[in-house]
Formats: structure tokens, C-alpha cells, sequence
């Protein structure tokens, strides 16, 4: 083991497992900080799948190149190709490896890994294990980690929060953290720091996401000076239970094994939909999309649902359509039973015999910390068509390093694979791709720092900071709830910034965000304990989501133009020039707001093309 130095990894979801089983395998310990019990992360709501080539789909004439051409082509060009080809070509050995960990993948009566089809593919290139296959892959990982725990490698704290990170020098040293049930608030330092916290739905007020997923780690990070990349970039995924806490997934796999989209044809139908003809049905993906159907990415997807209910054909007049597998065989709907029960739970409705009522529903950040990485020109692999290719630099310590030396982001909180659209099933993917290949980055990076690099005065600084921050918003008797704030925040954030964004609307969202920013400073918590206070966990995570919130709007603002999920009715067109670029947003602490620059994007193998995905026009 790595003598005197530790690696801090932040969440417990794929990405920050594959980080600790990697890093703690190179022999450096780890400590895993998380705000719930690992398995409780929000990657065990997962349910699709998780995308890879492998000899089946090879037989289908797919390959790992292909994989990458679809993943470029659904972001729309936004995302970098070397981490995007990296990715592709490892996902192989990366389902073997999960395979051999014990993960329950579905199998055909051959007893070959099963496959389905996915958005954005006319392959099946999707491994599953039924319809809860996030939930499989973090207890597989979850093992690993436990048998690096038994052994001393790593240090679990569950119900910590992060609060912030610890600058030395310009330096990343460690992490500040508080302890959700005593309150301690402490420093832990660390050789290197790996942000894995996910998404940002709580801005948004209701999400498909977890409760913890506010973004506050990620604006944390944003203000201590690490820039956003891209976080216009916002997926709404088309199929979600609307409730009244929170949105609940209809997971992708309800298409990909054969599910449909429809209306009834008149407006207002108020009919039993097992009563509609076929012929009074408007299968309004199949007939516009006819090369992909019910499979076109997640963004033109909601789109079209959207529209179509602007156009008052969703049930009744309203805000829904129908998620129809009542035609499906009994086999094929047991592979989704874990998301119909959730179904029938939450409506109170069969899904098996009624078909489902859904409407889109923020669901995912393409964008996230801006990060750097090395790449590396190489010899193509069996599939590649080029004569060269440019992937990245195995153990190079910089991969996925934000511009704050020694602080690393991975999974959904890296902006890198995505773009503009992540096509479904490569989340997953990424996640474990990013603690897998850049972990040893991280502890190739913890290797050269100086034994003795902690400044015992950088982290008591950092921790009585964090410390008067609490004490304030305990104090503070201001005149605002923070839950209302909140709540106003969401409805705002969802009415401008989602599924079509419209200059003047955004520009109002945006001054109605620097009001609420004022507003939050004369909060009043209703709770002023010194125990498990979750009042001031949120409070203190709303002063963080509303930077954020300015952020996203900045960006959308600045990116005049529509591409993959970010849709403006104003700019209907993709414009590559000037805006094949990374929004890049930093904060700007003495004006208190988002400040915006591009960053220009490589094409070292698949040129920019149209992306229609065989829409039929008019």
C-alpha cells in the first residue's frame, strides 16, 4: 500500500465503487465518502441496461466503432471523441469483468449473454439483468469494495456530506464533511479527491433522481473555481410517472423490448384505451421516425411527446400519452417486472393489461465539472475503419482531472462521453468506465505528491469556514422558507430550461434566480437543533443549487442554437460554427455570477454529419 497517502473518493454510486475497487487494488486506501449507505446510492434506480459489443452483436455486423459512431451522433458532435472511443472499446471487458463478479445478467436459452434493443441503436448491443440492472451492478461492485474494506483499504463514511474542497496552493488536499447524524463537521485530507456525486435534478424541483441529487457537490466545486462543461445540457426522458413528490421512470427497456407510443387519433378521446381500434391510434414515433420508431433517442423523443400534447392530442386533452406492452408475450413482460410493479404500485393500474399513462420528466446532466485527459495516437483494433485512431492514455494522471489540480470527476458528474444527448444504457457504461480506467490515473497522480503536502492551516481554515457557514444559516431570522424558495426554483427552472428554451423566458428565469439568490440570504430555518438538522442540510444545498441554476441558464442563453437535447424555439437549427465548442462557465466570486467561454472541440475520426435519424419531413 501507498505509505501515508489516501485517495478520498465522493459517492458512493458505479462510478465512485469502480473508483475505490481500482485505486484500492493499485494499493493506495481509500476513503469513500457518501450521504447514504452505498447500495442506497441513486444508481440502484437504474433499470435499463448497460451497452457493450460483444460476439452476439458482432454477428449482428456491430462492432465497438459503431458503438462509438452512435454515441458521437446521439450527443450530437458535443462530446470528445478520444474519451468516447476509449470507452467503446473497453465496454467489452468491462461487462466480462461484471460478468465474472457475479452481476446476474439475463441469458438466452443458450446460455449466451442476452441482448435487447435500445434508443439510438438498430442493434441489440444492451446487456440487462431484468429491469434492475443498476441495482445488480452496484451490489456486484458493493462486494468488491466490502472485501477491500475487510482487508483495510478502504474506509467507508456513509451519511457524510461533502461541503467543500480543501485549496492549498492551487492544490486539491483533501475535502471538508460533515457527518449527517452528530453534525462534527472535519476535515479529510487526501493525496487526490475524486468527485462522484451524480446529477442536479433537484433543481429542477421534481426529477426521475434521487433526493440527494441536488448538484450542491458539484456547485461546491464550481465556486472553490472548478469550471461547468456544458451544463445546458439537460436530459428529460420521455417516458416518467408524473407524481406529485417526485417523477418515477419508466425505464427504456419498456421500447426496447417492444413497448409503443401512442395517442388516440381524435382529440380528447377519453375512451378505455383497450377500447381504441388500432386505426384510431396515431403511433406518432413510428410514422415520423419509421427507420427507428419507438427507439429514436431520448431528446427526440420527448420532444415529440411534448408537441404533441401542445397540439392537444394527449389523453383527454392533457399532459400524457400512452406507454403501451399489453401486446408483448408473458416472457417478455417478466423481464420487466421490476418497473411494472413500480408502476402498479405508484397508479394503481396493471401495466401488463392497461397500457401505461406517462409524460417526459428531467431525468439526467450530460453536463457536469469540466475535465482535461491525455490522449494517445495508436494502431486500430479489429472494426476500426481508420488506419489510426486516438484514444486515451492509459494511467496518464491527469484523465479526468478538473483544472483544480489533485480534483478528479467521474460519472455522470464528468461532462466528457455525453454531449449534447447520453443515449440510454451508456450511463451505466460510463460510470464504471471512469472508475476503472482513469482510477489508475488517480493513483498514478497520488504516487508523485510529496509525502508531507497537507497544510495542517489550509484545512482548519477550510473547516471553521464551513463551520461559521452552518452557524449563519442557523442564527439568520430572515422572513423566507427555504422550501418555498425551492419550490418556486424548480417550477421556474423546469417552466424555461427543459424540453424547449425560448431567449426571453430564460432571461426572466434568470433575473427570477438573482431575486432568489438575494431572497436566501434572509432564510429562516424552521429547525435550529444540533442532530440529525436536515433543515440546514437543505438550506445550506439551496444557496449551492441557485449558482448552479444561474449557471445552466447562462449557458443556454449563451449556446444560440439547437442541438440533441438543448431545443430552442427560437434558434431551430444545429449551428456548427460557432457552436460545435464546449460551453466552458466558471464563477466569477467578485460579481457573483457565471462567466462563459468556448472551447473548441477535435474531430480526429467521424466528421460532423446531420443528425436525423430518418425523420420523415411533414
Amino acid at each position: 500500500m501507498t505509505q501515508g497517502k489516501r485517495v478520498i473518493v465522493v459517492g458512493g454510486g458505479l462510478a465512485g465503487l469502480a473508483a475505490t475497487v481500482r485505486i484500492a487494488e493499485a494499493g493506495t486506501p481509500v476513503d469513500l465518502v457518501s450521504m447514504v449507505p452505498v447500495k442506497r446510492s441513486h444508481s440502484v434506480c437504474a433499470q435499463g441496461g448497460i451497452n457493450a459489443c460483444n460476439d452476439v452483436a458482432r454477428q449482428q455486423g456491430y462492432s465497438e466503432w459503431q458503438h462509438m459512431d452512435e454515441t458521437l451522433y446521439g450527443g450530437d458532435f458535443l462530446n470528445h471523441q478520444p474519451p468516447v472511443y476509449e470507452m467503446t472499446h473497453w465496454a467489452p471487458r468491462i461487462i466480462d469483468l461484471l460478468d465474472r463478479m457475479g452481476v446476474p445478467f439475463n441469458r438466452t436459452t443458450e446460455g449466451f449473454r442476452d441482448l435487447r434493443l435500445f434508443g439510438g441503436s438498430l442493434f441489440k448491443r444492451t446487456h440487462f439483468a431484468g429491469a434492475s440492472t443498476g441495482q445488480q451492478l452496484l451490489y456486484g461492485l458493493d462486494e468488491q469494495v466490502r472485501r477491500y474494506e475487510a482487508e483495510g483499504k478502504v474506509t467507508k463514511y456513509e451519511f457524510w456530506e461533502f461541503l467543500a474542497p480543501v485549496m492549498d496552493e492551487g492544490v486539491c488536499r483533501g475535502i471538508i464533511a460533515q457527518d449527517m447524524r452528530t453534525m462534527e463537521i472535519r476535515s479529510l485530507p487526501g493525496a487526490a479527491v475524486v468527485m462522484a456525486t451524480g446529477g442536479c435534478g433537484l433543481i429542477y424541483g421534481k426529477s426521475t433522481m434521487s433526493m440527494i441529487c441536488n448538484g450542491a457537490a458539484a456547485a461546491r466545486c464550481y465556486i472553490a473555481g472548478a469550471p461547468l462543461g456544458n451544463p445546458e445540457m439537460i436530459q428529460v426522458h420521455p417516458t416518467a410517472i408524473p407524481g406529485e413528490d417526485k417523477c418515477r421512470l419508466m425505464s427504456e427497456s419498456a421500447r426496447g423490448e417492444g413497448g409503443r407510443v401512442w395517442v388516440p387519433r381524435k382529440k380528447g378521446d377519453t375512451r378505455d384505451p383497450r377500447k381504441i381500434p388500432e386505426a384510431e391510434r396515431y403511433y406518432f414515433l413510428e410514422e415520423k421516425y419509421p427507420k427507428y420508431g419507438n427507439l429514436v433517442p431520448r431528446d427526440i423523443a420527448t420532444r415529440e411527446i411534448f408537441w404533441v400534447c401542445q397540439e392537444g392530442l394527449g389523453i383527454g386533452g392533457g399532459n400524457m400519452v400512452y406507454l403501451d406492452i399489453t401486446h408483448l408475450p408473458r416472457e417478455t413482460k417478466d423481464k420487466l417486472a421490476a418497473i411494472l410493479e413500480i408502476y402498479e404500485t405508484f397508479t394503481g393500474d396493471d401495466p401488463r393489461e392497461t397500457p401505461m399513462k406517462i409524460f417526459p420528466a428531467v431525468h439526467y446532466s450530460m453536463g457536469g465539472l469540466y475535465t482535461v485527459y491525455t490522449p494517445e495516437e495508436r494502431p486500430p483494433v479489429p472494426g476500426d475503419p481508420l488506419p489510426g485512431v486516438v484514444g486515451l492514455k492509459h494511467g496518464a494522471p491527469d484523465n479526468m482531472m478538473t483544472p483544480l489540480k489533485g480534483l478528479y470527476a467521474f460519472g455522470e458528474l464528468n461532462y466528457q462521453y455525453h454531449g449534447a444527448t447520453r443515449l440510454g444504457a451508456n450511463a451505466l457504461l460510463s460510470c464504471i468506465f471512469d472508475g476503472l480506467f482513469c482510477g489508475l490515473s488517480v493513483h498514478n497522480y497520488a504516487l508523485e505528491q510529496p509525502a508531507s503536502s497537507n497544510s495542517t492551516a489550509a484545512f482548519q481554515q477550510a473547516a471553521e469556514k464551513e463551520k461559521q457557514k452552518a452557524q449563519k444559516l442557523i442564527d439568520n431570522q430572515g422572513e423566507h422558507n427555504p422550501y418555498e424558495l425551492h419550490q418556486r426554483l424548480g417550477l421556474e427552472m423546469t417552466a424555461a430550461a427543459t424540453v424547449v428554451k425560448e431567449e426571453s423566458r430564460m432571461q426572466q428565469a434568470r433575473e427570477s434566480v438573482r431575486q432568489m439568490k438575494q431572497q436566501y440570504k434572509s432564510i429562516k430555518l424552521a429547525d435550529a437543533g444540533g442532530w440529525t438538522n436536515q433543515n440546514l442540510m437543505f438550506a445550506r444545498a439551496l444557496g449551492d443549487m441557485l449558482p448552479y441554476a444561474e449557471a445552466i441558464l447562462a449557458a443556454s442563453i449563451a449556446r444560440k442554437e439547437s442541438r440533441g437535447s438543448h431545443y430552442r424555439s427560437d434558434y431551430t437549427q444545429r449551428v456548427d460554427d460557432p457552436f460545435h465548442k464546449t460551453t466552458v462557465v466558471s464563477y466569477d466570486s467578485a460579481a457573483d455570477e457565471p462567466k462563459i467561454d468556448w472551447e473548441d472541440i477535435p474531430l480526429p475520426m467521424v466528421p460532423l454529419r446531420a443528425r436525423t435519424y430518418g425523420k420523415v419531413e411533414g
